[in-house]
């Protein structure tokens, strides 16, 4: 029971997340405004990217995926440069 209970509380929190593991597409969302939650290190080959999920998300990365994602490119970069703070500092 106990694990049960543990197991129901991770996939509700990993239901409210959208997780990828491209740095690409991280400093895309972190520039459109979508709230970087956490970068998890679990994995010591590659970080993952957690954003807080919302209603729009999903469109915003199909967007990314199709090229058809408008972002100021200076902003693309210094939000990369965060991330990877972030990622580094961990």
């Amino acid at each position: 029971m106990f694990w049960e209970t543990i197991n129901l509380e991770i996939m509700i929190t990993q239901k409210d997340k959208f997780m990828t593991f491209d740095l690409g597409l991280a400093s895309a969302l972190a520039t459109l405004g979508y709230e970087l939650w956490e970068v998890d290190k679990t994995n010591p080959r590659k970080a993952q990217f957690v954003f807080n999920w919302d209603k729009d998300i999903d469109k915003t990365v199909n967007d990314y995926w199709n090229n058809n994602l408008l972002v100021n490119a200076r902003s693309i970069v210094d939000n990369q440069k965060m991330i990877k703070n972030r990622l580094y500092s961990l």
